[in-house]
């Protein structure tokens, strides 16, 4: 065991030089400057992102708005063309009923008259066609003997004397008939209204 001791006493220690501390001591810390020179530019980085973000966000923000507004004024649009156009037909249709409604009053009074069998009959039929016509483009007829007098929708010419049976203030006779389109009067009926 002696001769065991004495190699191990003969035998150099490895011992680090004062050199090689001072080394790794200068190189930790020049590791710790460059990472901490990387971290500082990654942080700077990182805020250059989130800046950059912000401001791309408040851009698709100020984007997403001017859009949706623009649909909600193409839509205001399209509604306001469309109520142009409807409002422009009626009109034109009014104006052609305002036209076409003596037609059916001709042929009232035709219908009237004292005709044989067979002009009578074919009168008829040419009024029943008118009067299909206007129901198919939604027209109706305004007749209203028997009921209260309303001046929306009819207009009284005369007043008679109340016979037996008659409620004052009721119509009496139709002059001339009326009609509208929906809820639009084309034409007032002329009517007489008890007393």
């Amino acid at each position: 065991m002696e001769e065991n001791k004495n190699k191990s006493e003969n035998m150099p220690e490895t011992e680090t030089p004062v050199e090689n501390v001072a080394e790794t001591e200068q190189t930790t810390e020049e590791t710790i400057v460059e990472l901490s020179e990387k971290e500082q530019s990654l942080i700077e980085e990182k805020q250059a992102l989130k800046l950059a973000l912000e401001t791309a966000k408040k851009q698709a923000d100020e984007y997403k708005d001017k859009w949706m507004r623009n649909v909600a004024e193409f839509d205001n649009y399209k509604k306001r063309n469309a109520k142009i156009w409807q409002d422009a037909f009626n009109e034109g249709q009014t104006n052609f009923l305002i036209k076409i409604l003596p037609v059916g009053d001709n042929l009232d009074w035709a219908m009237d008259l004292d005709l044989d069998e067979k002009t009578l009959e074919g009168l008829k039929k040419i009024k029943q066609k008118y009067d299909d016509t206007l129901k198919s483009i939604e027209v109706e007829e305004i007749n209203p003997i028997g009921e209260v007098f309303d001046p929306t929708i009819a207009e009284a010419i005369m007043q008679v004397e109340c016979d037996e049976g008659d409620q004052p203030d009721t119509v009496k006779q139709v002059f001339q008939k009326g009609y509208k389109i929906k809820d639009k009067i084309v034409r007032y009926a002329k009517v007489s209204v008890v007393k």
